[in-house]
């Protein structure tokens, strides 16, 4: 194993080394040495099924959306059956039978003797029906004994999970996808998150299925696990082992391109524009600063993870919402034709460069895919750490992530942006690779939506560098763990494993504060499309064991009520 992490460490050396010249400045430096990394693996994973002069369908793309769509009929529109289970599930309104299971509680000879669990100390009830059960033996020992294999709550597991997509893809991703698209990129976003939904579903149930469980009682989840060990019960051994292997390696590039990089790009971006600083050192700087802030959360592991994310998510997403509804009912009267431009734009596109209809709905789509990770599989390494008896439960849990990320947050930052642009600040298109000039400077991602925010709230320019740089956070601290675990899977569960893993990602907090915001997203977006090629090999076998889940879930659901009623 120490083999392979030194032939590691040699790959990434080169990279930090020539960061250490000076002839120029060191974050130009560093963006010189990555810029070449970027755009290999993006030749490599957004290879064509079909090219023009106009527009490129990547082959991934057809993959991702096509699957969604699958999905989302095959289990009969789950996004939109299933939306207020998993509401109630999240807040732990079958939290009894997740933890007991609904036979013991609630089939016949059951202790709840019609009452609903949930709402009552079960360790006062026991001591309440114990004599009734006294015929059947230990039965009220194994109850109170009885506990399910996980580490965290729902609702941690879901906002570890959503920490890990809602992120600068929804402030810096939607402008980029905006600057290129055009209003009617947004529509196509939408859309994608509905889609995504459904996918979310299947390999988050899956993660729950097929994790491993530790002697101490640490869960190790993800598709690596339901790949290998779910094709393995079906006969593909070799298949899913090198599957589940192409899928670590990726994740462990995702963890440090999109859940990392990418993060410490944007908060780099709008710290430098609020303290106008424009030292040739100041993006590594910066980098470093925040490289120490993620590592001392990042030791705690998962229960610490979730216990920030938990207290820190709902915080920034809420600050983030409310910022955004006062700037669009500050704007009322052009809601209205906001969301008339963004179905107009999203058929008939007028944005420089797009091309046709098809043009902005890769734009829309692509941006969609990075901010939720639907298909991708990341989400499901979180939501595998649920304590719960039925797997999926907590896959209902996880459809509601690209709802919250892609459907309410990131239409936010879009009307936001294009109520702002009915002034006239910019053309949308722009120079055709995402930057767009306003009273004449370049501005890009993030800073898009600085500028949007400025226009309508007084000392913006704070306000929207914390909150950045809390997505940035959050999101990092998140796929640090999503990556943990897949560098676990590959060299094993060591402390020495550990700590190379977590320096190559603090390593990458800097490089991306450093390097330019193409070299940077180009790279992200390829690792984080290149795990969609492995999940799916998982997901289309496996599918019919999420229907097979979900029958069995929704009938301990239904168990519990016919009992309580009668």
């Amino acid at each position: 194993m120490k083999k392979y992490l030194l032939s590691i460490i040699t790959l990434i050396f080169p990279v930090i080394t020539f960061a250490q010249e000076e002839e120029i400045g060191l974050d130009e430096k560093i963006d010189q040495a990555f810029a070449p990394i970027a755009q290999f693996f993006t030749d490599v994973i957004f290879f064509p099924v079909y090219q023009d002069d106009v527009y490129t369908i990547p082959f991934v793309l057809v993959l991702l959306v096509g699957s969604a769509l699958f999905f989302t009929i095959y289990f009969g529109f789950p996004n939109i059956r299933y939306f207020w289970t998993a509401i109630s599930t999240v807040r732990g309104k079958y939290e009894d039978i997740e933890k007991h299971g609904a036979k013991e509680l609630y089939g016949e000879g059951g202790i709840a003797q019609g009452q609903d669990l949930s709402k009552v100390d079960i360790e006062e009830h026991l001591v309440s029906v114990q004599d009734d059960l006294a015929v059947d033996g230990d039965i009220v020992d194994t109850i109170r004994d009885e506990s399910s294999d996980g580490e965290v709550s729902h609702f941690q597991a879901l906002a570890t999970a959503v920490s890990g997509t809602v992120g600068n893809g929804n402030i810096a991703g939607v402008a980029l996808a905006i600057a290129l698209g055009g209003p009617g990129a947004t529509f196509w976003m939408i859309i994608c998150g509905l889609l995504g939904m459904s996918t979310k579903f299947v390999e988050c149930t899956l993660g729950v299925q097929y994790r491993d469980v530790g002697e101490d009682g640490t869960v190790y989840g993800g598709p690596m696990y339901y790949i290998s060990k779910g094709l393995k019960a079906k006969g593909f051994k070799t298949i899913g082992k090198i599957a589940a292997g192409i899928f670590a390696v990726f994740c462990i590039g995702g963890s440090f391109g999109g859940g990392n990089a990418a993060q410490s790009n944007q908060a780099t971006i709008v710290i430098k524009e609020l303290f106008d600083w424009e030292s040739t050192a100041a993006g590594a700087i910066v980098g470093l600063v925040l490289a120490v802030l993620v590592g001392i959360i990042i030791i705690g592991g998962i229960k610490r993870i979730a216990s920030v994310t938990e207290k820190v998510v709902p915080f920034m997403a809420l600050m983030y919402i409310v910022a955004c509804i006062y700037i669009i009912f500050s704007n009322f009267g052009l809601i209205d034709d906001a969301i008339a431009l963004i179905v107009r734009e999203a058929f008939n596109p007028t944005a420089f460069g797009v091309g046709s209809v098809i043009g902005v709905l890769l734009v829309g789509f692509q941006r969609a895919a990075f901010s939720n990770e639907a298909g991708a599989g990341s989400a499901s390494i979180a939501h595998s750490a649920v304590r719960t008896k039925y797997s999926a439960s907590e896959g209902l849990v996880a459809l509601l992530e690209p709802f919250i990320d892609t459907v309410v947050i990131c239409t936010m930052t879009a009307l936001v942006i294009i109520i702002f642009n009915f002034g006239g600040f910019f053309e949308y298109g722009g120079d055709g690779s995402g930057v767009v000039y306003i009273d004449g400077l370049p501005f890009e991602g993030a800073g898009i939506t600085s500028k949007a925010f400025a226009e309508y709230i007084p000392y913006s320019n704070v306000f929207l560098t914390v909150a950045v740089v809390l997505f940035a956070v959050s999101t990092m601290i998140s796929w640090s763990y999503y990556g943990l675990q897949s560098w676990k899977f590959l060299f094993g569960r060591g402390k020495t494993a550990d700590l190379v893993y977590k320096l190559l990602f603090l390593t990458f907090v800097v490089i991306g504060a450093a390097a330019s915001m193409g070299s940077i997203w180009s790279f992200s977006d390829a690792m984080i499309f290149a795990m969609i090629f492995p999940n799916m090999v998982g997901l289309f076998l496996l599918f019919p064991v999420v229907k097979k889940q979900l029958k069995r879930y929704l009938d301990a659901i239904n168990l519990k009520k016919e009992a309580i009623e009668e």
